[in-house]
Formats: C-alpha cells, structure tokens, sequence
C-alpha cells in the first residue's frame, strides 16, 4: 500500500509539474502568451479540487517516501537509479520552499499577484542568483519525475517499444520550459529599461516590508524543521535498531552453505545485501516483479501468508507452493532459501513469464531433425559457403516449425530440436509435430531446387517425432539461457531421428506418437527401436518421406 500510495501521488506531483514546463514553455512565444497559459494552469490547480488534489498528493508523496527511506534495513546493494532519486528527493524540499512562499504564500496571504512578469522579474531582475536555483530546482524535480515514472514503466512489456519517443518528449518538454522560462526573463528584462513601464509595474506589486520578512523568516524556520525533523527520524530508526536487535535474530541460509543474520521484520532481499550476498531484485525491492523471487527449503510453515501485492505477482508468474518475493517476505523464524533467478536480472526476467518457464512438468511432442552427411559435404568447401547453407536451412527448418506453433529449442550445428504442445496439450503438440515434419520435408526439397548450384547434390535429412513426459523450464547461464526440456522422452525423440540411418529413411515417428495424434497408419512400416540405456525398444512407424504423412496429422497450423 506504501508503494501504491507513493506511485499514485507522486504521478499527480508529476503531471503538476509537466503542465508547469509547459506554461513555461510559452514563454517562447511571448509574456503575454505565458500569462495566457497561467490562468488555464491556475483555474486547474487552484481550483478548490485541484488545490485538494495537489496537498494531499504531497503530503502522501513525502510521507510514503519518508516510511519506505526508514523501513530500509541495509543500504547495500542499491543501485545507481535509487540513489539519484534519493538525492534529488532531498534537494527538492529546501529549494522549492522559498518558491512556495513567494508565489502562492503572498497570493493567499497577503493578497499580491503572481504573475509571470511578476515572478521573472524577481528572478531575472533583483535576485538572478535565485532565478539560477529555481531553474536548478526544475531540472532536479524533472528527472526526479521521470526516474520515478521510468522505474515503474520498465516493468510493462509495451514499454521498451515506446521508451525512446518517452525519453525525447520528457527531454523536449524540459528543454522547451527552460527555453521559456529564459526568453520570457529577457522579455521582462528589455521591458524593465521602460521607465513609465517600470514605475506602473512597481506601484502595483510594490511588497510591504513585513510581507518581506514573513517571507525569509517563514523560509529560515521551515529549513530548522527540516533539519530538525530528519535528525529525529534518524534517531528514531536508530533506537528502533537497538530494540529489534534485543530480539531473537534470525537466520536465513542460502546455497553454498552463506548465510545471514538478522533482525526479525527484515525482508529476505535486505538480508541478502546486508550480507553481501547476490540477489536479484529489478524493481529495487517494491514488489513490483518477480526476480527477487525465492523457494523456502525449510521453515515455510512458520511464515505469514503472502499480503495482496505479493499475492498477485506470484499468480501473475504461475508461481508453485513454496516460492515467495524475498522483498515482501520479512520471517520472524529461521529459513532455508534458493534465490531462482541469477543476478544480474534484466526487465524481461520480470515480467509476463509463463509459470512453465520456472519449471514444470509436461507432456509434450518433441521433434529432432538432422541433416544426413553434412560434414562430408562442408569438407573442401569455403567456411562462407557452409555458413551461407546452415542459415539457409535454418531458415527453413525454423519457418516451418514457427508455421506449425512449435518452439524452437535450439539449433545444434545442422540438427534442430522442437518442442510442441507446451501449452496447448499433448494431442494437439503431436498433430503440430507431425504437420512440421512434413513441412520440412516439404522445405528440404525447396531448398535443394534453390540451391541446386551451390549444393551439388541434394541434401537429406532425418527426422525423429515422440511423445512423452519431460521437465519443461528456462535453463542455462546468463545470456545461454533459454526455454528447453528434458527426460526421457527427448532422448527417445533423438535416438527415433538416428534410426533413420539404419532404416534408410526420412522420419520415424513412435506409435504412441501416432495414437496421440489420433493418425491412421494402418498398413505403414512398423519397426521396433532400441533405445541405449532401456531394455524394452519403442515401437514405431518408418516412412521413406516425411511428405506422406496423412492429411488427418495436421491441419491445425496457427
């Protein structure tokens, strides 16, 4: 709720902001243009609703910020987008104090006018120096703004698309409010060296001296209480320190026999970096995404269930029992933990991952193919001309198994490995299956009549297709990872494609294959295969061109 709380107020502070720069930016145009520009802003956040709106989005602002700065247990591990947004978050405040006062403070209290001509030529006339801090405050509060938008966009999967014309109208709209806010200053400038329009303009905003000083002590003592007030926080998460450290800590162990000793209410992701342990975390711990995510080995069943904001990523991820955010999870017992998603975690780790993707089992359709003799043919060739032919066949291969719904696992020098049904279920993953493999039959012959020159002679391929139980998940290391399976089943899928060597032929499907699939192949080859390491064979079907497949085993092309 803190975090919610903080995301919506801030994106109110925000949009106050931006239609600020943009009022500014008319300066452009001329002072009377920005003058125009005012009273459209002032009738929106002045109004009794937008004032209403305004004040509570920044008290909110400041009060979430300030309980999320005094939960943080450990400084550690905060990244470089954290600390620029710490450190303009605290600028912001002393700088915008004496804008306030000197703006709506005398608007409200004293009755004198705000306007643009008003407000420059303070700036731009009688104090440049302060006119240089406003524009300093500007650019500060504006990329504070847009670092907390950044931040929470990054985790939408149409934001990436979008991200560079974001960053140039957030980039054009600062620039043009600074272009204003210079050309309207030199407007006022060149019109103070009028004497009749300088007299007029001082007889009519002329500022009492107590209205004067109102101003700067009110400034002075809003400073004190700043200061005071971030002294007494301080000192009161140090005291709060003290007093959780008198309680039974607790420890949390990791892989590779680490560990971390903490306080009870300490979050996993804060235990982690206080121990210097390497622990994702892409949203800086707001359970905004997943990568911090952890299974609990021991000790699940003393901890509190997951509240609301934990409880939708995990649905959103298809998380299993025993997998929690480790920065919502704050134990107050001793746990056992397995970090699942390697450091460093980029946005895609984050967010529209499919629950399979961690790991699963199912049962699927798996189809090997591989090119018959394709070494013999790269020996004496040119290492251009055997690229140019593997991307060529990728090409195909790849084409026809996307055509079918397939995913492609990976390809192995001339081999290809896919995987169907994932989602949709094994008898449809087996009719997929068996469409792609007559697709590529139907692909090889393609591209042997457009590369009969290059070829020589045509190149043969054998395909093996089988159905069966496999663990399904994203696996590898760093950028080697990528969604594949394993068990038994691929390793008959694979021995079923080298049969074609014995048998002669271009694709061996197994019989369990064929029945899922609910394929008619009576009167075809049927021969018993040997799997190395099973002492039973795999009963399967033998055809001399996977094109002869029937009709009834595809059909259902996405």
């Amino acid at each position: 709720m803190i975090n919610r709380v903080r995301l919506y107020s801030g994106l109110v502070l925000f949009a106050f902001l931006a239609t600020h720069l943009v009022n500014h930016a008319l300066g452009i145009v001329s002072l009377q243009a920005m003058d125009g520009g005012r009273e459209i802003f002032l009738f929106v956040w002045r109004s009794w609703a937008g004032t209403a709106v305004l004040l509570t989005a920044t008290m909110a602002h400041v009060a979430t910020g300030l309980a999320s700065i005094y939960r943080r247990r450990t400084w550690r591990g905060i990244t470089a987008a954290e600390v620029v947004q710490y450190i303009t978050a605290l600028a912001i405040p002393p700088l915008l104090v004496l804008h306030i006062l000197a703006n709506r403070g005398l608007h409200e209290l004293h009755g004198l006018e705000d306007t643009y001509s008003w407000v420059l030529m303070g700036l731009w006339q009688l104090d440049p120096f302060e006119g240089l801090k406003q524009a300093a405050l500007t650019i500060i509060a504006w990329i504070h703004g847009c670092l907390g938008v950044h931040m929470w966009l990054r985790l939408k999967p149409r934001y990436r698309p979008c991200a560079p014309a974001l960053y140039t109208a957030a980039l054009m709209v600062l620039v043009l409010g600074l272009a204003g806010f210079v050309s309207g200053g030199q407007e006022v400038s060149l019109r103070a060296q009028d004497p009749v329009w300088l007299q007029a303009y001082t007889q009519r905003t002329a500022l009492p001296a107590e209205a004067a000083a109102w101003v700067y002590e009110t400034r002075d003592a809003t400073w004190t209480a700043m200061i005071a007030f971030i002294g007494l926080l301080g000192a009161a998460r140090g005291a709060h320190y003290l007093w959780e450290r008198r309680r039974n800590l607790v420890t949390i162990r990791y892989p590779d026999n680490r560990r971390a000793i903490v306080e009870p209410g300490v979050t996993v992701l804060e235990a982690s970096r206080r121990a210097g342990i390497a622990h994702a975390s892409v949203c800086g711990g707001r359970g905004r995404c997943s990568t911090c995510r952890i299974r609990v080995l021991e000790g699940w069943e003393k901890l509190p269930p997951p509240e609301d904001a934990e409880r939708r990523v995990l649905r959103r991820i298809g998380a299993p029992e025993g997998v929690r955010l480790a920065c919502q999870l704050r134990p107050e017992a001793d746990l056992r933990v397995i970090p699942l998603v390697a450091e460093p975690a980029e946005v895609r780790d984050a967010y529209g991952r499919n629950g399979y993707a961690q790991g699963a089992e199912r049962r699927i359709a798996i189809l090997f193919a591989d090119l018959r003799d394709f070494t013999r043919f790269a020996e004496g060739r040119l290492p251009y001309d055997v690229v140019f032919v593997i991307n060529q066949y990728c090409r195909y291969m790849g084409r026809a198994v996307e055509a079918n719904g397939g995913r492609l696992d990976k390809f192995i020098g001339d081999g290809v490995m896919a995987l169907f049904g994932i989602e949709s279920g094994p008898e449809d993953g087996a009719r997929r299956a068996l469409a792609a493999a007559r697709d590529i039959s139907v692909a090889l012959d393609r591209m042997n009549q457009a590369l009969a020159d290059d070829l020589g002679q045509p190149m043969r391929i054998g395909i093996g297709v089988h159905v069966g139980d496999v663990i399904v998940g994203e696996m590898g290391y760093r950028d080697t990872v990528s969604l594949t399976a394993i068990g038994d089943a691929v390793n008959t899928a694979s021995r079923l494609e080298a049969a074609n060597k014995e048998f002669g032929s271009q694709l061996v499907l197994s019989a369990e294959t064929a029945a899922t699939a609910g394929l008619d192949m009576s009167g075809r080859t049927r021969r018993q295969v040997a799997i190395p390491g099973r002492d039973r064979t795999v009963d399967a079907f033998v055809l001399n061109s996977a094109a002869d497949l029937p009709e009834s085993g595809g059909g259902t092309k996405s």
